[in-house]
């Protein structure tokens, strides 16, 4: 049976919350060895967990506020709430990840570098098999579930498996005569979380702005276009609603047919932008194809 919207967001509650978890493990983890074993890349790396806690965090509450239904101040519901989560969450990052910019330029240019032991990278590994883990968990269920939200999650838990993979290639370099490896590493962790904080804001505030890609709009518009009855499109619209997205469509078709018959193809439409791209919400208008024509020919002939 397929799921609702309210249904859908409640199931990607467990993906935020198995993130959370895992996060809070693995930054107080890799924060403890870092710091005893003397390695940047892994304090760096615990530093990158650390943020995601609080970008799942936001996510979970944003999850949660979405699920309030609509009223009077918001018709089209609070679904946008994952959107500010998000938004705020990015800046909680990018802070994060420029203060680990200098800290680990600080040590590389350090006079006396400092080799970490072994055990580090070990543990780096592990951090990485877990959230490689994470990952596979939360692509499968936002797929599911269609949840565009958690699907965003689970590519940032595949790129802290690749950081915490790039942390532990440091550590093992140092080993060989080359401790500048290690906060070379904190170097690509911190940028790493800065770009993902970037990217996180830019999506974000694409989509409060009413942004809206413009290959998935002519997808939209190519379905539409398809639907049995549509003789045009006049114009097309389409913003993003949290992990949703609403349409408005004019569409024109054969001046003689019936209100009926115009609102049956009207209906045609929202079905096929539901079950083909899972659109929440359809605004249709309908107008008869060719009437400004048909009024102008009129009118010459009139006079």
């Amino acid at each position: 049976m397929k799921l609702n919207q309210y249904e859908e967001i409640k199931q990607g509650e467990k993906g935020a919350w198995v993130s959370i978890c895992s996060y809070l493990l693995l930054s107080t983890l890799k924060l403890v060895a870092g710091y005893w074993f003397v390695s940047g890349a892994l304090v760096a790396d615990g530093f990158n967990n650390l943020t995601d806690i609080v970008a799942s965090g936001a996510v979970l509450i944003g999850l949660r506020i979405s699920q309030k239904p609509p009223d009077k101040d918001h018709p089209y519901g609070h679904f946008r709430a994952e959107t500010i989560a998000a938004l705020m969450a990015s800046f909680i990052m990018a802070t994060v990840g420029i203060q680990v910019l200098i800290s680990a330029i600080k040590s590389l240019f350090a006079s006396n570098q400092h080799i970490p032991n072994l055990l580090s990278a070990w543990i780096a590994l592990f951090g990485a098999a877990c959230m490689g883990a994470v990952y596979f968990y939360n692509r499968r269920l936002a797929i599911r579930i269609n949840n565009q939200a958690l699907l965003a999650a689970a590519k940032d838990n595949l790129s802290d498996a690749l950081v915490s993979t790039g942390a532990a290639v440091g550590i093992i370099g140092a080993q060989f005569g080359l401790p500048w490896l290690d906060p070379v590493a904190a170097i690509a962790v911190g940028v790493i979380i800065c770009k993902t904080a970037w990217d996180i804001f830019y999506s974000a505030s694409h989509a409060l702005t009413d942004g809206f890609d413009e290959k998935e709009l002519s997808s939209l518009r190519s379905s539409i276009a398809k639907t049995k009855g549509v003789k045009s499109i006049k114009d097309i619209k389409a913003r993003v609603h949290g992990s949703h997205v609403l349409i408005d469509v004019i569409v024109q078709v054969d001046p003689d047919l019936s209100l009926i018959e115009s609102h049956e193809i009207s209906d045609e439409i929202e079905q096929r932008m539901r079950k083909r791209h899972n659109i929440m919400s359809v605004h249709v208008h309908v107008e008869p194809d060719g009437h400004l024509d048909n009024a102008v020919n009129k009118a010459t002939k009139i006079h």
